[in-house]
């Protein structure tokens, strides 16, 4: 069924003597007069979404040329709705760093904001920012579920208080093909307009769209996917990595999707993490001994020669995330980190004795806001 704009772009192009047609939505320029908006523009890595911000910034610069008449209509007490603020995580820092620090980047370009525009911690320091910016009606928060679930509700009652629009260019799905994190989920109960947008499969011999970002690494100039007990975030995505360690970012279909270690996770690891919570570490040491020193003696290496090459459906591709190194600190990072089923001191123990890498841990320990603890 079409909607108005799609009817009314029908009839305007039938009074040009254009023939019956598919007419499809157009793609408006951004209306600032409705106010207390929050908006989640939302799509895999290079879909669009930070072009998108910048798009709304450029029809700012435009509807500020308007008239006061105009300026009634996008004004609630002291924000006008047609000046733009960009926020941009700390996390994200590193994302665009041949770019200006005051521009809002993405892939082809940038916008220059001067000084509206700026990286924060947490939504604390989007509440001063905002105070102390009180003309600004329409706020683009770039990479919003990198933030805690607090940020939701501060967003919720700016925008309900003052009529404040929020904009929010983010990954909804993270790798797994899961909602991101909890953030997320809030944010999609606070939204009132949500702008899905896709890609192309980046898969050499697909076409298709895409809605999944998949995260890969490379080793010895092979793609190897990631395993699904991968930490969770990792930073410094839009950067092409060599590093076996570090891992690389497209965007993918869902056949193209690889995940493996999705039912491992939970018929083995995590089960033998709940046995540690007990008090019965050796199960979870002698996997991870394995996994580190003799992985096709392992449960993990067992599990995947019996599902992704014996089976009638084999899928070898998966048997090439085995070849990632640290796979044993990213499980135990997992147990750590995600499930909460180990305590930091139990890990410190098992990274030790194990010999693991205490420098991996820790860094994407850190990328994941925890810390290991020595």
């Amino acid at each position: 069924m079409l909607d108005s704009a799609s009817i009314n772009s029908m009839y305007f192009l039938k009074s040009l003597g254009f023939p019956e047609l598919r007419v499809h939505p157009p793609f408006n320029h951004f209306d600032f007069r409705r106010s207390s908006r929050r908006i989640l523009v939302i799509g895999p890595m290079g879909s669009g979404k930070t072009e998108y911000s910048a798009r709304v910034w450029r029809d700012s610069l435009v509807a500020q040329k308007k008239s006061n008449r105009i300026k009634e209509q996008t004004t609630t007490g002291k924000a006008d709705r047609r000046k733009v603020f960009f926020i941009r995580s700390l996390l994200d820092k590193e994302r665009f760093p041949e770019y200006p620090p005051d521009a809002l980047a993405y892939r082809g370009g940038y916008e220059i904001c001067g000084p509206n525009i700026a990286s924060i911690r947490d939504s604390f320091e989007l509440e001063r920012i905002i105070e102390r910016n009180p003309d600004r009606g329409t706020w683009i928060i770039d990479e919003a579920s990198f933030y805690e679930e607090r940020l939701a509700y501060v967003v919720l009652n700016q925008s309900e208080q003052r009529g404040l629009i929020f904009i929010f260019p983010t990954l909804i799905l993270n790798f797994r093909r899961e909602i991101f994190n909890s953030t997320a989920r809030f944010l999609l109960d606070i939204a009132t307009d949500v702008f899905p947008l896709t890609a192309y499969c980046e898969h050499d011999e697909c076409l298709r769209d895409s809605f999944y970002t998949y995260r890969y690494y490379l080793v010895d100039g092979n793609e190897c996917p990631a395993l699904y007990f991968d930490p969770l975030i990792i930073i410094g995505g839009d950067r092409e990595k060599k590093s076996p360690t570090e891992p690389n970012y497209c965007t993918r279909c869902e056949e193209h999707h690889y995940l493996p270690g999705k039912e491992y996770t939970f018929l083995i690891l995590k089960p033998l993490g709940e046995e540690a919570a007990k008090g019965n570490l050796a199960p979870l040491k002698k996997e991870l001994k394995l996994i580190k020193n003799n992985i096709k003696h392992s449960n993990l290496y067992k599990h995947f020669m019996k599902k992704y090459v014996e089976s009638e459906r084999a899928e070898p591709i998966m048997m090439k995330a085995l070849k990632v190194p640290c796979i044993a600190e990213k499980a135990l990072i997992y147990l750590l980190a995600e499930e909460n089923l180990i305590s930091n001191q139990t890990a410190v123990e098992i990274a030790d004795e194990l010999k693991l890498d205490r420098e991996y841990i820790g860094k994407r320990l850190a990328d994941n806001n925890r810390a290991l603890v020595i």
